[in-house]
């Protein structure tokens, strides 16, 4: 992705993040509460088999969906 869409996603998963704080169920993995910033990223890393940078920027907008639906299906 070039750098002005890496921007853009970063500061939509912070926003997202923003959204989900105290909304992600509890997990005994993490007994301090869970990062949701983390949980965004790491879930686009997982479906896009790729950090956020590395997908192509032909994706960019169905990143940005995926982490719509993130955001309305907090689990």
């Amino acid at each position: 992705m070039d750098e002005n869409n890496s921007k853009k996603i970063w500061t939509y998963i912070q926003e997202a993040g923003d959204k989900l704080v105290g909304k992600l169920p509890n997990s005994r993995n993490h007994p301090k509460g869970r990062n949701p910033y983390a949980h965004v990223a790491i879930c686009v890393k997982s479906k896009f088999g790729q950090s956020y940078k590395e997908i192509p920027d032909d994706k960019y907008q169905e990143v940005i969906e995926f982490i719509d639906f993130l955001v309305e299906n907090p689990n």
